[in-house]
């Protein structure tokens, strides 16, 4: 028979969050899939577990991932560990659990930690719906891409940023979203742990030639319905002065309106009062 996947949350950063659950699957298990073995054995050593370690990361997931596979389907058990928090969020482990379930591998999971989870706890912002993001891309295009597509994002947004790329990202946020409240989280759960709340357009250069350390989650509030249907107000085609771009076509007053108002949502009859009323006002205009 075959073996099965555990994957495992391990801590944030206090070692005191790691659960006895977690430490009995790791000491049970055959072997241990971990993201960075040298970070991995120091959280063993922690807890006194003796495994053997598996390196499986971003660069050879293509090449162990397979290997794992073969090692579960013998009927060994194996444990995925990332270096900090549940596995497969923003990690490679996620390949390896899709290769579980393609090959009919039973996957467990003994929830631990997550940055996502207790940022958003701590945010002070509206989070009873979110999205994650992740990590923006350095990829230039494909980076305007994603931060076009949230201009409208209606829910609470989290992300995850490295120390040297924050004041960019700050940078580019604040560009493509305007001005919205934020909480930047950092270091979560280790001694240095702190949280500012502010603004993108308070931030926004703050952090540029500063060298920072530690990790960081930001958390940035969705655009009220308020101000998205401003927004679409705005766009909005005037509907009376679209029915008379519709005449000036050749096409007929009653149609111009029905048009018009299936177009922008205004009512018909205001359309082609209007459109009447302004005929008059010339020819009235033109008289004099």
């Amino acid at each position: 028979m075959p073996g099965k996947l555990y994957v495992v949350g391990t801590p944030i950063g206090n070692l005191g969050d790691f659960s006895p659950r977690a430490v009995e699957t790791l000491s049970s298990v055959d072997f241990i899939a971990a993201e960075d073995t040298r970070v991995t054995v120091k959280l063993l050593n922690r807890f006194e577990i003796k495994n053997k370690l598996i390196s499986y990361h971003e660069h050879n997931r293509a090449e162990k991932g397979e290997a794992i596979i073969d090692m579960i389907l013998s009927g060994k058990s194996c444990a995925l560990v990332s270096d900090a928090g549940m596995p497969v969020i923003s990690d490679p482990g996620q390949e390896l659990v899709k290769l579980c379930r393609e090959n009919g591998i039973e996957v467990e999971a003994v929830p631990g930690p997550s940055a996502v989870i207790t940022a958003l706890a701590v945010s002070g912002l509206n989070v009873a719906r979110f999205t994650f993001e992740g990590f923006l891309t350095g990829n230039k295009p494909k980076r305007r891409e994603h931060l076009e597509e949230i201009k409208t994002e209606r829910k609470t947004m989290v992300f995850y940023e490295a120390p040297h790329k924050l004041a960019d990202t700050l940078h580019d946020l604040h560009s493509a979203l305007g001005d919205r409240r934020i909480a930047i989280i950092k270091e979560l759960t280790k001694i240095h742990e702190s949280a500012e709340y502010t603004t993108l357009a308070e931030v926004d250069g703050k952090y540029d030639g500063v060298k920072l350390k530690g990790e960081y989650v930001l958390i940035i509030e969705a655009k009220s319905d308020d101000e998205l249907r401003e927004e679409e107000a705005e766009r909005a085609p005037d509907p009376i002065e679209l029915a008379r771009g519709f005449l000036a076509d050749g096409i007929g007053m009653n149609e111009a309106a029905k048009r018009a108002a299936k177009e922008t949502g205004a009512k018909k009859g205001d359309i082609y009062r209007a459109i009447v009323n302004g005929n008059a006002d010339r020819e009235s205009e033109n008289n004099e």
